[in-house]
């Protein structure tokens, strides 16, 4: 009723005012659109930049002997991916000493018994996701130094003084000595830029083995023995033998020359 008031009236309906159809779209493919190249703007002639600078390029092998623990009995391991995860990569200025420390995130796809019979097991597809940590220290050869300053020696200075003496002195006779009623040095700081790591690739190599795996034993998920083939068996640990490759760079702001001629 109000509506129909409002309209007599010469008032807007309330919202929406108007009967919104959005477009729709009857093709998924965008259409091609054309394009110019365009010249850069440059400065010409000499300059000096400050630009990352690669100063060592390094390939890091770790070797990593880890223990993993299922929280269920695990008849087989179906598939392991690994990602690798660097919290700190400092090179320790002014050696060449790089200092590297994460982990190697693991999730194990494994499959653990519900139940069977003497000719087949039935399981299910579980997954487990660790960190296995890592420290490391390494040498790394540069391809160019970086640049490092020490601030300046410390250093203290004085400066002469003449006083008169107390009594029993002659007056002609004066103090001479070193102001000691003030403190003068000469000291600073120097700011270096600090050096940076990129990743640039990974690779794994592992051996893993079960630890208690006994041929013609198998445990469901709650730890019951159940009937299997005789030649199946299930575990509760593996130990793992994996190496990890590292290939990352070593960089630092400096400042360059270039010359730009057109």
């Amino acid at each position: 009723m109000s509506d129909k008031k409002d309209q007599s009236n010469g008032h807007k309906p309330a919202p929406p005012y108007f009967n919104y159809k959005p477009m729709k779209q009857k093709n998924a493919l965008s259409p091609k659109v054309g394009n110019r190249p365009v010249d850069p703007d440059v400065i010409v002639g000499k300059s000096t930049v400050k630009v990352p600078v690669v100063l060592a390029e390094t390939v890091v092998q770790l070797d990593l002997n880890p223990t993993i623990k299922f929280p269920e009995p695990v008849l087989e391991i179906k598939n392991i991916k690994k990602n690798l995860k660097i919290t700190q990569c400092r090179l320790l200025l002014p050696t060449n000493k790089l200092f590297i420390a994460g982990f190697v995130r693991k999730n194990i796809q494994y499959a653990t018994p519900k139940y069977g019979t003497k000719d087949a097991v039935v399981s299910s597809i579980r997954s487990l996701t660790i960190d296995v940590p890592f420290k490391a220290v390494t040498d790394v050869e540069y391809l160019r130094k970086p640049q490092f300053s020490y601030g300046p020696q410390s250093q203290e200075f004085t400066f002469f003084t003449k006083s008169d003496l107390p009594d029993g002195f002659s007056s002609k006779e004066h103090l001479l000595s070193a102001d000691l009623s003030q403190f003068d040095q000469y000291s600073g700081e120097e700011f270096n830029e600090l050096p940076y790591c990129e990743l640039l690739s990974s690779r794994f190599i592992q051996y893993d083995e079960a630890l208690d795996r006994q041929m013609g034993r198998v445990q469901n998920q709650k730890g019951e023995t159940i009937d299997a083939p005789f030649e199946e068996g299930t575990f509760n640990s593996i130990e793992e033998k994996m190496v990890v490759e590292i290939k990352l760079k070593v960089l630092q702001k400096q400042q360059l020359s270039v010359d730009s001629k057109k």
